[in-house]
């Protein structure tokens, strides 16, 4: 079998999700999917990889992820990566498709059947317009025009069907009580929330006053009154902070022993880890931002990193993340697969989360789960009763929509052989 095609696809609608479609001559077809800075993949996907891997046997996984590495031999979370992530994903669809084995299968086996997921709270379109990570690209403002009316348990959030829009950044800002409610109604016990991004001095993140710590702590404590430790609440802090800042941020969340706190500096300042770590009891968790095993093996090893988190479509694909959830076994160190993103990143992340042992649950997105995944691809990971899982089929076990690339606004290119 010889790769004769890599096609890449964008829609004007999602602009900061790809697609690459790896094809063979024996008409078995593997895709993948990065995000972020799309056009800059697409181009590096047709200008640098499509020469390294065209004409070459999809089987070779191993050889053809490090074939992929820029050639200067820098690893981390940038463009070259990302797009060499969104191939690998492929390649590794095309083996399940070939073996006739599901991606969890082939990778070892499964020590579940499923698994837990914790729901990260943003709405159908959080993070739509741009790759800014910033609240202006956040999606509130059509959160707030598009609340629905009360039609499950009377807390505004929709039923759990295609197409619903839940609405949950919106609701943990403002409603962070019913929100909670509403997803333990569906069996989820486990809820990211990020209150911080909103203080004003986010911007710096030098320090935090008084009147924007007591904004942030709101929807801690209306969880907490309302339902005491049957919710799980993780705190995203998205980097954006100081050392001091964010000593003075986990020491006032211990106070509703949140699970753990993301991201609370930036993730490459690695020696700043044990400093944090010692100054409060809480959980650190992070590492989505990283990518290689250089960085992963940097973060582990500085210590104070609780939950190593790996991004699979950012930090080198499933080659890459499989090896990263060994490097965190290795010190009996639980991993979580980062979902924020798209369709096949949730679906790579789920067949890796039920293959590895060291994964206590898997991030999901009801907001994109519900609200415009259905639109992507061709069938949906069986997620119920607050567990996820996945088809059994051959490979990644899902397509593309049929005519995703004659939609209005469809960026399609192909490179040949």
């Amino acid at each position: 079998m010889k790769i004769t095609a890599l096609e890449t696809i964008r829609l004007a609608e999602r602009p900061s999700l790809v697609w690459v479609q790896v094809h063979t001559d024996e008409g078995v077809t593997g895709l993948g999917e990065s995000w972020f800075g799309a056009e800059i993949l697409e181009a590096d996907i047709h200008g640098r990889i499509a020469a390294l891997i065209l004409g070459e046997d999809p089987a070779n996984i191993e050889a053809l992820n490090r074939k992929m590495r820029p050639y200067a031999g820098y690893c981390g979370s940038g463009a070259e990566i990302r797009a060499l992530s969104a191939v690998d994903v492929a390649l590794w669809d095309i083996a399940g498709k070939v073996s006739g084995k599901a991606l969890c299968d082939l990778l070892g086996g499964r020590c579940r059947e499923e698994i837990a997921v914790y729901n990260t709270c943003a709405g159908p379109g959080y993070v739509s317009q741009s790759s800014d990570v910033r609240p202006g690209n956040f999606g509130l403002a059509s959160s707030a025009s598009q609340s629905k009316q009360p039609t499950e348990g009377g807390h505004g959030f929709n039923a759990p069907v295609a197409g619903a829009e839940f609405q949950d950044l919106h609701g943990f800002l403002q409603r962070a009580d019913d929100l909670a409610s509403s997803l333990l109604e569906m069996g989820i016990e486990s809820m990211k929330i990020w209150p911080f991004d909103f203080a004003d001095s986010a911007n710096d993140g030098l320090t935090i006053n008084a009147r924007d710590m007591k904004t942030a702590l709101e929807p801690f404590e209306k969880i907490r009154l309302a339902h005491g430790d049957r919710m799980r609440i993780k705190a995203e802090l998205h980097g954006l902070w100081t050392l001091p800042a964010a000593k003075a941020i986990c020491r006032e969340l211990e106070d509703y022993d949140v699970d753990w706190v993301e991201d609370p500096i930036w993730m490459d300042r690695t020696a700043q880890l044990p400093l944090l770590a010692q100054s409060t009891r809480l959980p650190i968790a992070g590492g989505e931002t990283l990518g290689g095993l250089g960085q992963m093996q940097d973060l582990i090893a500085a210590g104070g990193i609780d939950h190593p988190i790996i991004d699979v479509t950012w930090g080198g694909g499933i080659t890459f993340a499989k090896k990263a959830a060994a490097l965190a076994e290795s010190r009996a160190l639980p991993i979580a697969f980062h979902d924020c993103s798209g369709p096949i990143t949730l679906t790579a992340s789920t067949h890796l989360a039920l293959n590895c042992p060291n994964v206590r649950e898997q991030e999901i997105t009801r907001g994109f789960y519900y609200g415009w995944y259905h639109e992507c691809v061709d069938e949906m990971l069986p997620l119920a009763d607050g567990k996820i899982s996945v088809s059994g089929k051959p490979g990644l076990g899902l397509s593309l929509q049929p005519g995703i690339t004659d939609r209005p606004g469809a960026i399609v290119r192909r490179s040949e052989a």
